[in-house]
């Protein structure tokens, strides 16, 4: 269920992941390792080319990129170097509007939008540990791709600094769109994103 790597005794960095195979695919959360193998199934990597292509689209001659994993995000404590920061997620898809942000590695800080598509290894760490990792770095807007439920539930940061609770939309009971806030104008239709999924 994407468990961490487990040793208390040892906290990981952007130092000890570089090192690390690239045919292994790792997230470092808090200096805990978490295993994200095997590679994503058909149905996740769908929904990430369906929705990836709709956001690059959207964001054509707008300042902010989007980008897909495999694709490094850093969120350090503080102004630690690169080596030193002990979070290092790998979400499934990420809008950064600071340009500043993006390295020739990835990005270092906050994305302003995350997408994370759920798979029986991961959901758990998805809802939980990145979703509390995610307020706490101030990413403004949070998405999760349910593919067995066909559903899209978007949190957004609020001013006091947390998530609000939710806005859930499934294809069955609930076929309105899905709009950000964060990217004024971009809307996803759950029953255009999920026809066609096998």
């Amino acid at each position: 269920m994407g468990n961490p790597l487990v040793t208390p005794e040892e906290r990981f960095t952007y130092r000890h992941y570089r090192s690390w195979p690239d045919e292994e695919r790792w997230e470092l959360i808090d200096g805990q390792a978490w295993n994200m193998s095997p590679v994503p199934m058909t149905r996740h990597q769908a929904l990430s080319g369906k929705l990836f292509n709709k956001f690059y689209n959207f964001l054509k001659s707008k300042p902010c990129r989007a980008f897909v994993a495999p694709f490094d995000v850093l969120l350090p404590a503080g102004d630690e170097p690169d080596d030193d920061v002990d979070t290092v997620v790998q979400p499934d898809i990420v809008v950064i509007c600071d340009r500043s942000k993006i390295t020739t590695r990835g990005a270092r800080g906050a994305p302003d939008l995350v997408v994370e598509i759920l798979s029986p290894r991961t959901a758990r760490k998805d809802l939980n540990e990145k979703m509390r990792l995610y307020e706490r770095h101030g990413v403004r807007e949070y998405w999760i791709i349910d593919p067995g439920n066909q559903s899209i539930q978007v949190w957004r940061l609020e001013a006091e600094g947390g998530f609000d609770g939710g806005e859930l939309r499934e294809t069955i009971e609930d076929r309105s769109p899905v709009a950000s806030r964060v990217l004024e104008g971009f809307v996803v239709d759950p029953a255009e994103l999920f026809a066609d999924i096998v």
